[in-house]
């Protein structure tokens, strides 16, 4: 019986297994995209800046001295100005670069961009030192280009004066105002400009020459000088005028000249205007002028004849020598071939020397004339003949009186 009962129980118990879960295959890219989140669970905090950079991808710049930056701004006091210019640490602007952006900072604000030069890298404090200097003159350039598009009328003060005008300085840059600049007031008359201020207009603008040219007379003369385009007809070439000496250079001199209107249509007449001339220095006599500042000085009045008229630029070319007789002109006829004459050696030259004879004309003793012991010296006094004459190439040839004259002779 308890066999019997033991079977029932073993057929009615019943055993279930678990179903066996099959792990489906993972894709590729799944599988690396587990991976990195873990990696990226697993990253340890930076120690280092150098980690730290990596980790945030910012870059610092490596700064040289002289380098342009630019930046934010950041502070400003009475003793610094801060600029954030991506680096370490931020760049300061301290003493004398203070001192000197200080027009700047008048403008300036937090949170303005800005440009500035590194003036150290690195200071014994660990700041990295900041100039404005050349940011300041680089505003200024720009103000005095803006300055010579407009025509807007500024004041300068006399610095210094020279034979070509006067140094002027105006907000820290230096420029200068040539004679031939200024109005009649002012002709000859430079010397009491120094160390006062007046008013000028901006002629030139040369930044890579660190050129600024002022005009005076474009201040005081404006008026006239709207006018010299009616000037200008009121000259022909071949009229003789009267005039200032304004200016002298080395290769002439400038001469303002007046000119006296006739009557416009409406009715004005007798107003006197005034054209710019240049007196080359080869119009300025008919003897050889090495030096126009030892003929003539600004302020000098001076009469000129109208040789050349530039529609272009309102100016006249003139020439003084032209005023008087041109001694090759009656050459031939007071000094014929033989004629025994007096002269001054005025240059010597490998070729020859030559013997200035009267003002204008020189003649010229060949080499070939001239015994090998003999030697001559400038403004030595010389007796000679003339043996030839060429006006129109303005030619004379010499002979020393000392040699036996040649046959022909008279």
């Amino acid at each position: 019986m308890r066999k019997k009962v033991k079977k029932e129980i073993k057929k009615k118990v019943v055993v279930k297994k678990e179903p066996v879960k099959v792990k489906k295959p993972t894709s590729p890219k799944a599988s690396a995209s587990a991976k990195a989140s873990a990696d990226k669970s697993r990253v340890k905090d930076p120690q280092t800046m150098e980690e730290l950079l990596k980790q945030t991808g910012y870059e610092l710049k490596g700064l040289k001295k002289g380098q342009l930056v630019s930046g934010v701004v950041t502070d400003i006091t009475k003793k610094m100005m801060m600029i954030d210019i991506g680096a370490k640490t931020e760049g300061v602007v301290i003493d004398k670069e203070l001192e000197v952006a200080q027009e700047m900072l008048t403008n300036l604000q937090v949170g303005d961009k800005i440009e500035a030069y590194v003036g150290s890298p690195e200071n014994e404090r660990g700041q990295i030192l900041l100039s404005l200097r050349q940011t300041v003159m680089n505003k200024r350039w720009e103000w005095f280009e803006q300055l010579l598009k407009t025509g807007e009328i500024i004041e300068v003060k006399g610095l210094e004066v020279n034979k070509g005008g006067i140094i002027v300085r105006t907000q820290g840059v230096r420029g200068f105002v040539p004679s031939s600049q200024f109005g009649r007031e002012h002709l000859g008359k430079l010397d009491e400009l120094q160390n006062q201020s007046f008013k000028v207009k901006v002629i030139e603008v040369d930044r890579e020459k660190n050129r600024l040219i002022f005009s005076e007379k474009a201040v005081s003369e404006q008026q006239a000088l709207a006018h010299q385009s009616e000037a200008l007809k009121q000259v022909k070439v071949g009229d003789k005028l009267q005039g200032v000496v304004s200016g002298i250079m080395p290769f002439g001199v400038f001469v303002r000249a007046n000119i006296q209107m006739g009557k416009t249509a409406k009715g004005k007449q007798g107003e006197e205007l005034f054209l710019e001339g240049l007196v080359h220095i080869s119009e300025i006599s008919w003897e050889k002028v090495d030096n126009p500042g030892v003929h003539y000085k600004t302020g000098d009045k001076i009469e000129v004849k109208v040789i050349g008229v530039d529609e272009k630029s309102s100016r006249l070319n003139l020439s003084v020598k032209q005023l008087q007789l041109d001694p090759w002109s009656k050459i031939s006829k007071d000094y014929p071939e033989g004629t025994k004459v007096k002269g001054k050696i005025t240059r010597l030259a490998a070729f020859g020397a030559f013997v200035n004879l009267v003002p204008g004309v020189d003649g010229l003793i060949h080499i070939s004339k001239i015994p090998t012991d003999k030697e001559f010296k400038v403004d030595q006094k010389i007796e000679c003949f003339v043996e030839s004459v060429d006006v129109e190439h303005r030619r004379m040839s010499l002979s020393l009186a000392l040699m036996k004259k040649p046959v022909g002779y008279k």
